[in-house]
């Protein structure tokens, strides 16, 4: 029988991940993590709480639909805001607040009682996963963000932390979603070893492309970048149109319309001189995926980084290809709104 991967020695685990690197010409540190990511999953929709939990961004995109060739690091999940305050929902199945002080409401309660539920539920079952599997892995919380540090063996150039994120949301219901199976990359390449396997309920990446998009656009209008890694979100659409998907969602008026008033209600955003960003635009016809000035080089450097510290499988575009790329998206998007 196959020895799971997490119980093998450091000197086991290290071998095997090189084995899989030379196999895949992937990077060794991130073939490792990838497996964390996978064993994460696994615990949290292999729980109870699984069933109003939503995996999504770019995370789900690689894992859950192989639409995108770089590794994406960090999990993304929204729990599902009926369960998390039922009581000033009232069974509205939508979700969304009738007014911006019903808005101000759910969201402060949300802030208060995601962190909470964090700490007293998601954390309890991953120690007591780790506890009973015997592995080597320690647990921190920073708000509605869990973080598992793990013993790497493998090193990168400290780009990418040894250390999975796991960032909950709770302003939403996650949907549209369905079930899909991920596995771990180095599965492929290595028979001899159990390597984590998981089957989460995904945000369909159609709503996901719309995420990215608006994010995009809002990142465009205020000019600055918050916190590095942030060029991965414009290879994720490219990746995206040539999947189809973005056609796909372009033409899905009433999701787009659905992302931007979500979006509006929850998520407000100032322009780079103060103006309150409109989602309902960006939806609209007027959506803007390309910077310019500073941000654009902001931008650049943020892609080298990422290119050099391999995080994608293949060889990705030059960053002036890129950016063509999302112009492209961009004009193909408003053309569609605009009829």
């Amino acid at each position: 029988m196959a020895e799971a991967f997490l119980r093998l020695t450091a000197k086991d685990r290290l071998d095997a991940l090189g084995v899989a690197a030379d196999r895949l010409g992937r990077p060794a540190h991130l073939l490792e993590k990838d497996v964390w990511v996978v064993w994460a999953i696994q615990q949290l929709f292999g729980s109870p709480v699984g069933t109003n939990l939503v995996f999504k961004g770019g995370t789900s995109l690689s894992k859950a639909y192989q639409v995108i060739d770089r590794f994406s690091e960090d999990v993304d999940l929204t729990f599902d805001i009926r369960a998390l305050i039922p009581d000033l929902l009232e069974g509205r199945e939508d979700a969304m607040p009738a007014t911006s002080s019903e808005e101000r409401r759910w969201s402060k309660r949300v802030r208060q009682a995601l962190p909470e539920w964090v700490a007293g539920t998601i954390q309890p079952i991953l120690q007591q996963a780790i506890d009973r599997e015997g592995i080597d892995a320690g647990l921190r919380i920073d708000g509605d963000k869990l973080f598992i540090d793990y013993p790497h063996l493998a090193q990168g150039t400290g780009y990418v932390s040894p250390s999975v994120m796991l960032e909950f949301g709770a302003r939403s219901t996650g949907e549209p979603a369905s079930a899909r199976d991920i596995v771990c990359d180095a599965a492929s390449v290595i028979e001899s070893v159990k390597f984590p396997v998981a089957r989460p309920r995904v945000m369909h990446a159609e709503r996901t492309f719309w995420e990215k998009a608006t994010a995009i656009h809002v990142f465009c209008l205020q000019k600055r970048l918050r916190g590095d890694r942030f060029s991965r979100h414009w290879h994720d659409l490219a990746r995206l149109d040539e999947a189809g998907i973005a056609t796909a969602a372009t033409e899905d008026r009433a999701l787009a319309d659905a992302v931007a008033r979500h979006k509006t209600m929850f998520f407000s955003e100032k322009t780079a001189d103060g103006a309150k960003v409109n989602y309902s635009a960006a939806t609209a016809g007027h959506l803007q995926l390309v910077p310019s000035g500073e941000a654009l080089i902001v931008l650049a450097d943020d892609y080298r980084r990422m290119v050099e510290d391999g995080l994608f499988a293949t060889s990705p575009e030059p960053f002036d290809v890129l950016m063509d790329r999302c112009a492209e998206i961009a004009l193909r998007a408003n053309a569609a709104f605009k009829t």
